[in-house]
């Protein structure tokens, strides 16, 4: 059986260690990849599928044009990642966002963000860990609980921005304690799955491992 390419977005030299683990991923599941950043040529009309992976922040103005924060951004990627989303959209390639990639998917489909969740939940912990420390709730009637297989779980979380208002079509289907979501899909696409934690760093958890699977399933098509 033919192995699906996918097309694994990155910046051009930050957060590249999450990129190889999530390429890793892949490997493990059946896929072949191509790593995809900004002033790389790549034909993404040839890909099998989309992952949208981690990295610094989106530009605020792309979804509050009133708003200024000084934060580390990456405009080229902004722009190349909105560029693939409209792609997979027009090909109905199935797309998984990871922390970046989630916040990314949201602000294509016309949402918002919370640019520091910080900021607005005074209260909150700062947590900060690789580690699955944080507990998450997730909706029985998501496809996302079917792949992980469990209503609460812990995850990791390295995020300080957010999902706000969602975009169209998306819904909320997972949120930690605090109420701030955690995951979020498009019942409307084949598949389409935006997590907030990173998933790529826990290669020993088989809900989470399946995340890629099952996005390596959906580029095979219907016979994966």
């Amino acid at each position: 059986m033919r192995a699906p390419l996918i097309a694994v977005t990155s910046s051009r030299r930050r957060a590249l260690f999450t990129a190889v683990m999530n390429r890793i991923a892949l490997l493990r599941a059946g896929a072949r990849s191509v790593r995809v950043y900004p002033g790389k040529q790549v034909d993404l009309n040839k890909v099998d599928g989309l992952l949208i992976g981690g990295g610094d922040d989106i530009d605020v103005r792309l979804y509050d044009q009133d708003l200024i924060l000084e934060t580390r951004l990456d405009p080229e990627r902004d722009a190349l990642e909105m560029e693939a989303l409209a792609l997979a959209e027009e090909r109905n390639l199935p797309v998984l966002g990871i922390c970046r990639g989630a916040q990314i998917m949201n602000v294509y489909y016309g949402g918002s963000l919370l640019p520091d969740i910080h900021a607005l939940f005074e209260d909150l912990p700062r947590m900060r860990t690789a580690l699955p420390r944080k507990w998450i709730n997730l909706r029985i009637d998501s496809r996302l609980h079917g792949i992980l297989g469990r209503e609460r779980l812990k995850v990791n979380s390295l995020h300080h921005q957010a999902v706000d208002r969602l975009g169209r079509n998306l819904r909320a289907i997972a949120r930690d304690d605090s109420g701030i979501v955690q995951a979020i899909e498009n019942d409307n696409h084949s598949f389409l799955i935006g997590v907030q934690w990173h998933p790529e760093l826990m290669p020993f958890h088989r809900g989470q491992q399946e995340l890629f699977r099952r996005l390596v399933a959906a580029a095979r098509g219907p016979s994966g």
